[in-house]
Protein backbone atom coordinates (compact mmCIF):
# COMPACT_ATOMS: atom_id res chain seq x y z
CA UNK A 1 0.00 0.00 0.00
CA UNK A 2 1.50 3.24 -0.84
CA UNK A 3 -1.56 5.40 0.26
CA UNK A 4 -5.47 5.35 1.34
CA UNK A 5 -7.03 2.13 2.54
CA UNK A 6 -8.00 -1.47 1.07
CA UNK A 7 -9.48 -4.14 2.53
CA UNK A 8 -8.95 -7.29 0.73
CA UNK A 9 -11.34 -9.73 0.98
CA UNK A 10 -10.62 -13.65 0.86
CA UNK A 11 -12.72 -16.51 0.87
CA UNK A 12 -11.77 -20.35 0.62
CA UNK A 13 -14.69 -23.23 0.66
CA UNK A 14 -16.58 -21.74 3.09
CA UNK A 15 -14.85 -19.66 5.16
CA UNK A 16 -14.36 -16.07 4.50
CA UNK A 17 -11.80 -12.93 5.89
CA UNK A 18 -10.86 -9.35 5.17
CA UNK A 19 -7.38 -8.09 5.46
CA UNK A 20 -7.37 -4.44 5.72
CA UNK A 21 -4.10 -2.80 4.44
CA UNK A 22 -3.27 0.83 5.29
CA UNK A 23 -0.20 3.44 4.35
CA UNK A 24 2.63 0.90 3.93
CA UNK A 25 1.52 -2.45 4.59
CA UNK A 26 1.99 -5.57 2.76
CA UNK A 27 -0.08 -8.39 2.05
CA UNK A 28 0.54 -11.33 -0.16
CA UNK A 29 -2.74 -13.41 -1.25
CA UNK A 30 -1.76 -17.21 -0.58
CA UNK A 31 -1.58 -18.61 -4.21
CA UNK A 32 -5.45 -20.34 -5.23
CA UNK A 33 -6.99 -18.34 -3.06
CA UNK A 34 -10.15 -15.74 -4.16
CA UNK A 35 -9.80 -12.74 -3.35
CA UNK A 36 -11.84 -9.17 -3.58
CA UNK A 37 -9.70 -5.80 -3.28
CA UNK A 38 -12.27 -3.08 -2.11
CA UNK A 39 -11.86 0.42 -1.47
CA UNK A 40 -14.23 2.54 -0.44
CA UNK A 41 -12.42 6.03 -0.12
CA UNK A 42 -9.81 5.12 -2.84
CA UNK A 43 -5.81 4.12 -2.82
CA UNK A 44 -2.64 4.01 -4.55
CA UNK A 45 -1.21 0.49 -4.33
CA UNK A 46 2.30 -1.00 -5.70
CA UNK A 47 1.21 -4.54 -7.15
CA UNK A 48 3.67 -7.32 -7.75
CA UNK A 49 2.86 -10.28 -9.81
CA UNK A 50 4.65 -12.71 -11.80
CA UNK A 51 5.07 -12.01 -15.60
CA UNK A 52 1.55 -13.13 -17.56
CA UNK A 53 -0.83 -13.42 -14.55
CA UNK A 54 -4.40 -12.37 -16.16
CA UNK A 55 -6.03 -9.80 -14.11
CA UNK A 56 -9.04 -10.91 -13.74
CA UNK A 57 -8.94 -14.51 -12.75
CA UNK A 58 -10.60 -17.64 -13.89
CA UNK A 59 -13.74 -14.97 -15.01
CA UNK A 60 -15.44 -16.67 -17.98
CA UNK A 61 -17.00 -14.10 -19.99
CA UNK A 62 -15.53 -11.88 -22.30
CA UNK A 63 -12.97 -9.43 -21.35
CA UNK A 64 -12.27 -5.92 -21.79
CA UNK A 65 -10.48 -4.69 -24.49
CA UNK A 66 -8.50 -3.06 -22.43
CA UNK A 67 -7.73 -4.95 -19.96
CA UNK A 68 -4.33 -7.88 -20.37
CA UNK A 69 -2.42 -9.89 -18.58
CA UNK A 70 1.23 -8.77 -17.65
CA UNK A 71 3.80 -8.51 -20.12
CA UNK A 72 6.74 -8.35 -17.39
CA UNK A 73 10.11 -6.37 -18.09
CA UNK A 74 13.54 -6.82 -17.36
CA UNK A 75 14.82 -5.54 -14.11
CA UNK A 76 17.23 -3.67 -14.34
CA UNK A 77 20.51 -2.80 -12.54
Amino acid sequence: MVDGSLDIRLRTGDSEAVVTLGPHDLYVVPKGIEHCPVSGTGASVLLIELAGTLSTGDFAGEVPAHTTSTTGEEASS
